[in-house]
């Protein structure tokens, strides 16, 4: 069904790319990474799921005579609560894993892009998933989403940590499983040895992708003092350069913000800034000659603590440009944030980029892009760190989370006890003696 599904999407990608923009606002390659990223979902899962969930035979507590069996049984029903930035990537996307561990899904998307949903709903029944395994409610977050919280055996939840925050207790009230994808405010860092145009084009990436409105986009662009003026000059040409644009076609380089909620967020964080003492360095206005929420992507230079855009998520087209003088300072900078989603690191040295990258705390790690790497690679785990979020998606953690694990242990010949006319301290000496002689032979 999921390599069905995967056909599908890619026959009639032109409906959804159009649905998308529609609800969004984004720009057309950007609701192609949504795309992308579900049927790369697809194939793997639609491949890979049986290797995951097939019974795992274990070494038992005496070899041979104990058997043991682990079984992976679905969890029910899981309660989706998907939000609007991906509407089609973070809803049925993290669906997939969940029908093939053998669960019915019922779903909460954010009401601002919920005909996505319901449109990649109808192709999965299309492609052969049973209509009653996957059920969509609409309406307001904090009237629905409670309700799904409280009657569901497994909760996935994507969007802000103060909404995870209340989902986790709800999900705990209940002693039922919970994986949340939270905020972030997530670091580039170009060491003194980058390549600074690749770095400056993979900025433009990281940063303005979806306008910003991207969980694993960069807020935070720390630069080596040595190529800070070069990148900066380089990286604010291309920002410059950028298309804005709202057509239902390929051309433009960003689009617009959701709605009237992010346009003032970004407003105000970039007047904030501004009236503290920051340097605009590029963008910094809102363009409604474009459209009603369309904002120029934005770099700002000089931003200092108390300012709103140095520690809360912007979730909109503004980075703020920082200089760091050595690895260990800018590890301590990138670090000093409650949270810990995903980081970028821009080096020509391999080596160097991986040490440094074992250094940062977040959950994904990509060297010499911004985010698409470490997202892509769907056989390896995605989520955040600290206040990023529980739980991951992608790889065996993504649809095992969708399960619950039982053992099975079957006693072969001789019971776990005293036998033979042994009493209890012949069997005790026995069992010592043997469990010597696992240790020697490295039993595990």
């Amino acid at each position: 069904m999921l390599l069905r599904f995967h056909d599908l999407i890619l026959s009639r990608q032109a409906e959804i790319l159009d649905l998308i923009q529609l609800e969004t606002g984004k720009a057309r390659l950007h609701a192609h990474e949504e795309i992308q990223a579900v049927t790369v979902a697809a194939r793997h899962y639609g491949r890979k799921a049986p290797a995951y969930l097939r019974p795992k035979h274990h070494t038992g507590v005496v070899p041979t005579l104990t058997k043991v069996t682990e079984l992976r049984q679905p969890r029910g029903v899981v309660g989706q609560i998907a939000p609007w930035n991906y509407p089609l990537e973070l809803s049925v996307g993290d669906a997939l894993p969940a029908f093939v561990a053998g669960n019915a899904v019922v779903m909460k998307p954010d009401t601002e892009t919920a005909l996505t949903a319901l449109w990649a709903r109808d192709l999965l029944i299309e492609a052969g998933l049973p209509a009653e395994v996957f059920q969509v409610v609409l309406g307001e977050g904090p009237v629905v989403g409670p309700e799904v919280v409280r009657h569901a055996d497994y909760v996935s939840f994507t969007g802000s940590t103060r909404t995870g925050r209340e989902v986790a207790r709800g999900a705990a009230d209940r002693l039922v499983g919970v994986s949340l994808e939270l905020g972030g405010k997530n670091a580039m860092i170009v060491l003194r040895d980058a390549d600074i145009e690749k770095a400056a084009a993979g900025a433009v990436r990281a940063c303005f992708s979806s306008a910003g409105q991207l969980c694993i986009s960069i807020e935070r662009l720390y630069v080596h003092e040595s190529v800070a003026d070069a990148f900066v000059a380089r990286f604010a040409a291309r920002t410059k350069a950028m298309r804005l644009g709202n057509s239902l076609a390929y051309g433009a380089d960003m689009g617009c913000l959701v709605g009237d909620r992010q346009l003032e967020t970004v407003t105000r964080h970039v007047e904030e800034a501004v009236a503290k003492g920051a340097t605009l360095v590029a963008g910094g206005v809102a363009r409604p000659d474009i459209g009603p929420y369309f904002f120029e992507p934005t770099i700002l230079d000089g931003v200092e603590a108390p300012m709103a855009v140095c520690a809360e998520e912007t979730f909109g087209p503004v980075v703020s440009i920082y200089r760091f003088t050595d690895e260990d300072e800018v590890v301590e900078l990138a670090n000093g944030t409650p949270y810990g989603l995903n980081s970028s690191v821009w080096t020509t040295d391999s080596r160097r980029g991986h040490a440094l990258a074992a250094r940062l705390r977040t959950g994904t790690v990509n060297i010499n892009e911004g985010y698409a790497p470490a997202y892509g690679s769907v056989q390896s785990p995605m989520g955040g760190m600290k206040e990023s979020g529980l739980g991951r998606r992608h790889g065996s953690e993504g649809i095992l989370k969708y399960t619950e694990a039982q053992t099975v242990a079957q006693q072969r010949l001789l019971p776990l006890g005293p036998s033979f006319g042994m009493d209890d301290e012949k069997y005790a000496a026995f069992m010592s003696t043997s469990l010597k002689v696992m240790k020697a032979f490295r039993l595990r």
